[in-house]
């Protein structure tokens, strides 16, 4: 790779870690995936949790367009873009997810 005279790596690293913790930017722990906890969570509690992420998913994405609305400035278009990607994979992933077990429930009623 072609080196910049002047400009080390650690300097390269510090202005990424500014960039991705610029404070429009999308925080990442909404992003992050919560993973099961250790003790005796059911799965209806694991799938509750779940629900609520999407719900979250998709209220971030109407609290940035509502924002956007009412001071355009404020919120990145990329932001709103992404999280409207992110709240319609999650609803998506949820939607196959219950339709799965709705299916494996009636084929499990119908066994003789």
């Amino acid at each position: 790779m072609n080196e910049i005279p002047g400009i080390t790596g650690a300097v390269v690293e510090r202005k990424l870690a500014l960039l991705k913790t610029h404070a429009q930017h999308l925080d990442s722990a909404v992003v992050s995936a919560q993973q099961p906890s250790a003790d005796n969570s059911s799965f209806g509690d694991y799938l509750a949790q779940s629900l609520t992420q999407v719900s979250d998913l998709g209220q971030r994405h109407t609290d940035l367009t509502v924002a956007s609305i009412l001071d355009p400035r404020s919120v990145d278009t990329h932001d709103i873009t992404i999280s409207a990607a992110q709240a319609n994979l999650s609803l998506s992933l949820a939607r196959n997810v219950i339709d799965r077990v709705i299916g494996a429930y009636r084929e499990l009623t119908s066994l003789r």
